[in-house]
Order: structure tokens, then C-alpha cells, then sequence
């Protein structure tokens, strides 16, 4: 079971990670929460009113940062459909705009929560006596393994600008003395467990 999930009977999934493995995702994770914030209000404070907070606008603007643009795309975008007219470019930034305003303040506390659900399933951890531990995951909390797995690629992906299939051909080619290369390792470790963590939730 190294470094892939495996099905639990009755449903979850099981993975073994050493200690070097648990302190990379954990970082990542970590990297992850400071880079998409705390959130509209104070961190570490309970809003004031919960209510008002859940309606607030969120922003109308993408990220400036690449990073949390991949994470939080423009809804009406379509790179592969460019807008046939200028006017048809302003209809799409407008109800990018105002889908974003609506929805990217429940988005990020969607990705915050999933990798804080990662940074406290790998602290809670019982290490064996070889080093590291066995993860085990209830169904729910597989998927949210598997949201933050992806977020965590996307960031990563993103800061190596990969766009499609062929820029993750040329990655695996790199030489070993390239700079890139510890990333690289890590996105496409990542990506081995996603791919084995999708599988332990398909019926």
C-alpha cells in the first residue's frame, strides 16, 4: 500500500505515508491555506453576525496571483471559444464578474476547509514503529482529501505553468540538476494519489 490509497471494507480509503511524505503534504497544505486567506473576516475571530457574513459580495476582480486565478477561474472564460465580437467579450467579463462576486467567497472557504480537514487528519496520525503512519479516510473525508489533492496540483501545476497533456511530457524529461525538478516530483506524486484516491470512491 505505499504510496497509494487503497479501498477500507466498508467504504474509505488507506493510505501509508513515511515521515518525509506526511511533512510534504502538510506543508503543501499549510502553503496552500496562507495563499488562498483567512477568509472575509478577522482571522481566528467568529463573525459577528454569521448571517450578513455568509451573503457578503466577494470580489468582482480575478486574482492578480496565477496561482489563485487556476483555483478561482473566470466562469464565462472559455480559452477553446473566444468571443466572436468586443461586445461579446464585455457580455462575458460582466457575468464573470458578477458570478464571481456571488460565489468566490464559498469557493475559498470550500478549499480552506479541506485543507485544513488534510492538516488535521495528518497531525492526528499515530506513527508506526518503522516511521510514518497508516492514513485512514471515511468516505466523506476522501473527498475532501481529494479536493484539496487537486487544489494542491492545480497550485502547483500553475506555478510550472502546465497548461495541457504535452507540458507534463516535457516535465518528465527534465534533467535532474533542474530546478524544477523537486516540484515536478511532487506534482506528479500528487497526482498518483489522486488517482488511486478517485478510485477507492467509484462503486
Amino acid at each position: 500500500m505505499p504510496g497509494t490509497f487503497e479501498p477500507l471494507p466498508g467504504g474509505g480509503a488507506a493510505v501509508a505515508l513515511d515521515d518525509v511524505e506526511i511533512s510534504i503534504i502538510r506543508s503543501l497544505a499549510v502553503q496552500l491555506l496562507e495563499l488562498i486567506g483567512p477568509g472575509p473576516g478577522p482571522a481566528g475571530q467568529e463573525p459577528a453576525d454569521p448571517l450578513a457574513e455568509l451573503f457578503a459580495d466577494g470580489p468582482s476582480e480575478p486574482p492578480s496571483d496565477p496561482v489563485l486565478r487556476r483555483l478561482f477561474p473566470d466562469a464565462y472564460n472559455d480559452p477553446e471559444q473566444p468571443p466572436a465580437s468586443p461586445a461579446q467579450a464585455d457580455e462575458r467579463q460582466e457575468y464573470s464578474a458578477e458570478f464571481r462576486r456571488y460565489t468566490e467567497n464559498d469557493l475559498r472557504a470550500g478549499k480552506r476547509q479541506n485543507a485544513l480537514a488534510v492538516i488535521r487528519s495528518l497531525d492526528a496520525l499515530a506513527p508506526i514503529e518503522v516511521g510514518g503512519a497508516v492514513l485512514e479516510l471515511t468516505p466523506e473525508e476522501s473527498r475532501g482529501w481529494l479536493g484539496a489533492l487537486n487544489d494542491l496540483r492545480l497550485a502547483i501545476g500553475s506555478r510550472l505553468e502546465i497548461t495541457d497533456e504535452d507540458d507534463t511530457d516535457l516535465l518528465y524529461r527534465l534533467p535532474d540538476d533542474d530546478p524544477r525538478k523537486p516540484m515536478v516530483m511532487a506534482y506528479l506524486w500528487l497526482g498518483g494519489l489522486q488517482e488511486t484516491l478517485v478510485s477507492t470512491l467509484m462503486p
